[in-house]
């Protein structure tokens, strides 16, 4: 009997933890495993990026997991520079291009899809957005070609257009290099995956660190050293970045740099009339296959999931979760079965040396799920107040009026606050209240927490909170 043919499109954290599982289950006489990658690299970690630019760690060898050789000595058929351009359901089929090869096109056929498209930066359709010098950061390939590009600059001036995790990381990251760096923000405050007042304390940290920060900021376009059919120095043709624009300045810059998060990659899956819920992502049921087709799974940054304290659908690009679809999509696949019920929002970054975490919903996305809450922040500290180097810490909790379920929590601080955010994440998947986290038996020596932790301290206020609510 002919072995069944998996085919994986996409070579990064979802699609090569599948194809790695799926061998695992079924032995290539079973099973072939073919995977498209359309990059110069497979495996690796998008979210070191920063720390590559910044020249806190090597790479980009460091932050790959496993190579090409290594896939493919383990019987899976990994192409690169491959990129699969059509996806012919109908007969079963991928047309691809091979990228390096004159774009020479071939079919390969399927009798199981794997998508693993990953997501794109978001890229505004705005002047000289296309320009020489501007960067969008996602995969390696954009890594190396924002190296080469600092490594080319005359000067050191670095505009950052948005303020998110990779906003922030990557304005980080140009500090480290000696760049003058200014952040432009639509928002009030930057990081906006935070409550306004919790972003506040991040806008003061990047003050601090000598990052200008424009909150409020609209931006027009991006100026080049040549003149375009739009006016002088908008867009011209072969034109290299020189400023950016908002509504109300012009802010210089000899590179520039997109935080403005990502969206899912789902131009094959669109155009294949694949099913995609409200941000764009692919709609997927529990086991990771796409909706309405049996032979057809998805995972990763191209796939919406559930929120497990709203119950409603979102987009999160994270690789902690492309790595679990791809285990769930490998193993089911291969002939197993297995499940990913859903994801509770827990996200972690920092800027310099200040910690920023959350988990569960923010205030506007607890009231977009109708849910009626208390919120409280606490300041408490890192450490025994009395134990050298104990810094400040704050702690934002929100839970639910009457049944005093927790609902999120953010926090921001130094050394120790960002992975106590792991508390709460287990917290809100066991579905617990504010009242049970008060109870919770944590760790405790002065160096490490004094012997309320500050996530205690925020659920005690939280319980009075709720019960001043339904008084």
């Amino acid at each position: 009997m002919a072995a069944e043919h998996l085919v994986i499109v996409g070579g990064d954290a979802a699609g090569m933890a599948a194809a790695s599982q799926a061998r695992r289950l079924r032995k290539p006489a079973e099973l072939a495993i073919t995977a498209f990658e359309r990059s110069h690299f497979t495996s690796y970690s998008a979210c070191g990026i920063p720390y590559w630019v910044g020249g806190e760690v090597d790479g980009p060898d460091a932050l790959i997991a496993r190579t090409a050789e290594e896939h493919r000595a383990r019987d899976i058929d990994l192409r690169m520079r491959c990129e699969v351009t059509e996806l012919d359901l109908d007969r079963g089929r991928v047309r691809t291009r091979e990228l390096d090869h004159g774009g020479r096109e071939s079919w390969t056929g399927f009798d199981k899809l794997v998508l693993a498209t990953g997501a794109r930066p978001r890229r505004p359709a705005l002047p000289g957005i296309d320009a020489p010098g501007v960067h969008g950061v996602q995969t390696l390939d954009d890594g190396r070609a924002l190296l080469d590009t600092l490594d080319a600059s005359p000067g050191r001036r670095a505009v950052v257009v948005g303020a998110g995790y990779i906003g922030v990381e990557m304005a980080e990251a140009l500090i480290h290099r000696g760049y003058q760096v200014t952040v432009l923000e639509q928002s009030a405050q930057p990081m906006s995956t935070l409550d306004p007042d919790m972003g506040a304390l991040v806008h003061e940290a990047m003050c601090a660190r000598g990052i200008e920060t424009v909150r409020g900021a609209t931006v027009t376009g991006v100026l080049t050293d040549e003149g375009g059919p739009s006016g002088p120095g908008r867009g011209g043709p072969g034109g290299r970045a020189r400023a950016v624009t908002t509504e109300d300045a012009e802010y210089p810059a000899d590179v520039v740099v997109l935080g403005l998060g990502v969206r899912p990659e789902t131009t094959l899956a669109a155009a294949a009339d694949l099913p995609l819920g409200a941000s764009g992502g692919l709609l997927t049921d529990l086991a990771m296959r796409v909706r309405g087709h049996d032979h057809i799974w998805a995972g990763g940054d191209c796939v919406e999931v559930r929120d497990l304290v709203s119950g409603q659908l979102r987009h999160i690009a994270l690789g902690t979760h492309a790595n679990k679809h791809g285990q769930v999509i490998g193993t089911n696949a291969g002939g197993g079965y297995a499940t990913f019920p859903g994801v509770v929002g827990t996200a972690v970054s920092k800027v310099c040396d200040l910690e920023i975490a959350r988990t569960g919903l923010l205030e506007r996305e607890a009231r977009a799920a109708g849910l009626r809450f208390v919120t409280v922040t606490v300041e408490a500290t890192n450490r025994a107040g009395y134990y050298p180097g104990a810094r400040p810490m704050h702690v934002k909790m929100l839970a639910e009026r009457r049944t005093g379920r927790l609902l999120g929590v953010q926090i921001v601080g130094r050394e120790g606050a960002g992975k106590r955010v792991d508390i709460a994440a287990v917290a809100l998947t066991a579905g617990m209240t504010v009242e049970q986290v008060t109870a919770l038996d944590l760790g405790y020596a002065p160096p490490f927490s004094p012997v309320w932790d500050p996530v205690l301290v925020a659920a005690r206020k939280a319980v009075g909170a709720v019960r001043d609510a339904g008084a």
